[in-house]
């Protein structure tokens, strides 16, 4: 499967988060994100900003411990909308600064309950970089574009997170599988049922409903950013698993 390496997750974590920057200073802060019910365009700004710094303080203080969200230094969005765009960047420069100190391979606290090294910060930071770039795009009537590539490692992140089911109910149905096949990067994901959680291989085995489509409308379409039939996406096989994977993930 496609995945970027640490550089690459590391200039792109700067990218996407620049580009959520500059689209903040182009709408109306109160613009309403319809894929985030109740959240406007500054909540979604200020949600990706504080989540950033957090993971700065862990990995700064090394911690296998979670830290208290409200004790983080300058953790409030900025009112004036050019101080909470350079407040947003700084977020994603302060977790690389303090990956650089650290160090990749350093253990600290996850929010998945476990102990990771701290590059892994970097790379779900990105892809809640890019799915709610993808929120904030959406809602102002704009074109989102995601490259192939990043699209895939947001995809294989997502499903990462699936399996480990601390987030979501199990999104299949026993006896069911999903296959996703990205036209533009060739990279396949068969997931299963496994008890009370799925895995996600890269088997080209048949399955219950097989997607097809570009890494991107996929990524959007099992994240549910886009609706089931607004998608550019071929379907082979029952259409309710992707129905049920749809109304129980919920991110």
């Amino acid at each position: 499967m496609t995945a970027l390496d640490a550089a690459a997750r590391r200039d792109a974590l700067l990218g996407e988060t620049d580009l959520l920057a500059g689209l903040y200073l182009s709408a109306d802060p109160a613009t309403p994100i319809p894929t985030c019910p109740d959240w406007t365009l500054a909540n979604l700004v200020a949600h990706v900003g504080r989540a950033t710094r957090w993971a700065a303080a862990i990995i700064a203080a090394r911690t296998t411990a979670p830290i208290d969200i409200r004790q983080v230094p300058d953790i409030r969005r900025p009112h004036d909308p050019e101080e909470a765009a350079r407040w947003l960047r700084g977020g994603a420069a302060a977790v690389l600064d303090s990956l650089a100190s650290a160090g990749d391979d350093t253990p600290v606290w996850t929010t998945i309950g476990t102990p990771r090294p701290a590059a892994w910060w970097v790379r779900r930071l990105l892809h809640e970089a890019t799915v709610h770039r993808a929120d904030a795009t959406l809602a102002l009537g704009r074109e989102f574009v995601l490259g192939p590539g990043l699209a895939a490692d947001g995809l294989s992140e997502f499903l990462g997170l699936v399996a480990l089911a601390t987030h979501f109910r199990t999104p299949l149905d026993e006896g069911t599988s999903l296959r996703l096949h990205a036209s533009d990067t060739d990279d396949t994901w068969t997931i299963h049922r496994s008890g009370d959680t799925v895995t996600a291989t890269d088997s080209p085995a048949p399955a219950t409903l097989t997607l097809r489509g570009t890494a991107a409308e996929l990524f959007l379409l099992l994240l549910r950013r886009i609706p089931a039939d607004a998608a550019r996406v071929e379907t082979t096989g029952d259409l309710s698993v992707l129905s049920t994977w749809r109304e129980r993930v919920r991110f």
